[in-house]
């Protein structure tokens, strides 16, 4: 038994410290890369990355199938097999001495930076934070995702907020939690679609949702083609059904296009349903100030786009102000505050809109491990070509 388990150790260590083992992955990873590169135009950019790259198996679905097959690795099993197969090799053919030193440093900084990328793709997070002048948050809101929003307002000191993300009502059609008050039932559902009003121009493509109450029951619902550039984002609507009881039900049409809740009252309670971009919220409040978008005076080139912005943190009894413009973000809380979008001076005023700023929010808890592992691999170099030249000068001067 025990020769067996050695031998099946054996073979697991020639296949994956193999370097034919690694040059396959190479050559699968750059038919990824071509292949996502190109699939970026029909599906655009975060899709054809969560598809191709943030994946471990590429599926193919033949047109109008249920089902689907998978054809090709995706990014993370290339990128594990890969890392696995660096790791292997380096334990069983280096051996630590003076002379590899310098080896060892350039393959501990390869092996941090293929484990970095992948800590980045898993635990990142962009997200979005508009304000206008005067204007306080203390949550930022996903670019694409959404979630179906139950809101109990029965208490008049706070709310309790019941969120389904879109994915988890798409998949499951009818979610029954324990912690929601009522079952809520996909009915309906655009990826992204638009609102009219009868009467509207474009009321004639427009096609009734179903709807039986709240404030947008009334309205029409005009399909429109996915999106896939990533300057813009698709808005989607959905009818969902409310029950409370047996017989005693509700179908609201709810969209992202309009954030602001629908109320109603169900089983005695009043309630609001909303669908809106998930919400980041945190232990901290931000406010805008300013808004500042200058432009070269003649043109319409910008010059600058500032943000003043106020940072409060009651937990910390902490208020401290600073400005957020091109090149210069925030870091805070670790995250990290660009300047993203600016309305404002006479963009605002043309548009009738008070001044306002969007901040990209970023977390990324893994964004050191770049820079240490570029200062490792070169410390590797340096070390390991010292040490020749220094041996090599050696020899010369005897």
């Amino acid at each position: 038994m025990a020769t067996s388990l050695d031998q099946l150790s054996n073979r697991f260590i020639r296949v994956f410290s193999s370097l034919r083992l690694t040059v396959t992955c190479l050559a699968l990873g750059i038919v990824l890369v071509f292949v996502g590169t190109l699939a970026q135009v029909d599906l655009g950019l975060y899709k054809a990355q969560n598809e191709f790259f943030r994946s471990f198996l590429i599926f193919w679905r033949p047109k109008g199938a249920s089902w689907k097959i998978p054809v090709f690795p995706g990014g993370y099993l290339i990128g594990g097999v890969l890392a696995l197969n660096l790791i292997t090799a380096f334990a069983t053919r280096f051996t630590l001495d003076k002379k590899k030193i310098g080896i060892w440093v350039v393959h501990s900084g390869i092996i941090l930076l293929l484990l970095g990328q992948l800590l980045t793709d898993m635990l990142s997070r962009e997200s979005a934070l508009q304000l206008f002048e005067n204007e306080t948050k203390n949550f930022s809101e996903d670019f694409r995702a959404t979630e179906l929003v139950v809101i109990d307002k029965s208490n008049p000191d706070s709310d309790l907020v019941f969120a389904i993300p879109q994915s988890k009502l798409a998949r499951e059609g009818t979610v029954s939690d324990p912690r929601l008050p009522f079952p809520v039932r996909l009915k309906k559902f655009w990826t992204n679609a638009r609102l009219s009003q009868p009467g509207d121009k474009d009321a004639a493509a427009g096609v009734p949702s179903g709807a039986t109450q709240g404030s947008l029951k009334d309205f029409l619902v005009v399909p429109s083609a996915t999106v896939a550039d990533t300057e813009e984002r698709n808005i989607p609507a959905a009818v969902v059904e409310l029950e409370a009881s047996r017989g005693n039900s509700a179908d609201f049409l709810v969209s992202a296009l309009t954030e602001r809740g629908q109320s109603f009252t169900l089983g005695g309670k009043p309630y609001e349903v909303a669908l809106r971009f998930v919400r980041y919220y945190y232990p901290f409040s931000v406010t805008m100030l300013k808004a500042t978008h200058e432009k070269y005076k003649g043109t319409e080139i910008p010059k600058n786009f500032a943000s003043r912005v106020r940072v409060q943190n009651p937990d910390r009894n902490e208020a401290r102000e600073t400005v957020i413009y091109m090149n210069n973000p925030l870091r805070y809380g670790g995250l990290t505050f660009y300047q993203y979008q600016m309305s404002a001076g006479e963009a605002a005023e043309r548009a009738g809109q008070p001044p306002s700023s969007t901040l990209q929010v970023v977390r990324n808890p893994g964004w050191v491990t770049p820079y240490v592992s570029c200062i490792l691999v070169a410390m590797g170099l340096l070390i390991q070509f010292g040490s020749h030249l220094v041996g090599f000068v050696k020899k010369g001067a005897v």
